[in-house]
């Protein structure tokens, strides 16, 4: 990570530890225990914690301490609802106008994926299968649209992590990234639509089984 900020390093490393659950959802993020913790001054775990605000994953409160956000399933399916509609449109586009270096650089990410899948963490294969999306979202060349798809997919990340960590299905995650790239390939608009369709209806699924999950656990708890 030498070429990211001090404040991007620190913020990568908070937002590993709210996908690992360390940093659980409602903790509040104490800037001077995270900073002495993390050995670093206050100034760039501020940024830091801002960082992570603008990507949705904490809520800054006034005179507080910031919170690890908390959305709703209903926050969560509105933001897959437009994150959709931004990973589709970018793969027709990444169809279209995507270099053949870019597509093989895209090709390269999912065969280093299938390569370490087995080996790595949950963490480290989910932030290569995001490093995916966003290498087709910016192969678009719409920078406004992969501008926008970023800060989505960012929102979505700990919903996304969760999703994969409930049913870590290794083949059809590999068998749908390698179509994808297949289809993108052979520029095939609607073939790449398909599986990434496919790839989304799943993180629907999950996350609603997640939060289905969950409120069941909680009532159970009181009883």
């Amino acid at each position: 990570m030498a070429d990211k900020t001090l404040p991007e390093t620190i913020a990568h490393q908070l937002r590993r530890e709210i996908l690992r659950g360390k940093l659980a959802p409602g903790d509040s993020i104490k800037e001077r225990d995270n900073a002495a913790e993390m050995g670093v001054s206050r100034t760039p775990m501020r940024e830091a914690i801002r960082i992570l605000a603008k990507e949705g994953l904490v809520i800054l409160r006034p005179s507080r301490s910031p919170i690890v956000a908390n959305p709703s399933l209903q926050e969560i399916c509105d933001n897959i609802e437009v994150l959709a509609t931004l990973e589709l449109k970018s793969a027709e586009l990444a169809c279209e106008r995507a270099t053949d270096a870019e597509i093989a650089g895209i090709r390269e990410i999912q065969e280093y994926m299938e390569k370490v899948y087995d080996d790595l963490d949950a963490v480290d294969v989910f932030e290569i299968d995001m490093r995916f999306h966003v290498a087709i979202a910016q192969a678009s060349h719409n920078a406004s649209m992969a501008e926008a798809h970023n800060a989505y997919l960012s929102r979505l990340w700990r919903a996304r992590f969760l999703s994969a960590a409930r049913k870590r299905s290794r083949d059809r995650v590999l068998n749908q990234h390698r179509a994808i790239v297949e289809g993108l390939v052979a520029r095939d608009a609607a073939r790449v639509a398909r599986e990434i369709g496919g790839h989304l209806e799943h993180l629907s699924i999950n996350v609603r089984h997640r939060f289905e999950e969950d409120a069941l656990a909680l009532t159970e708890a009181r009883t």
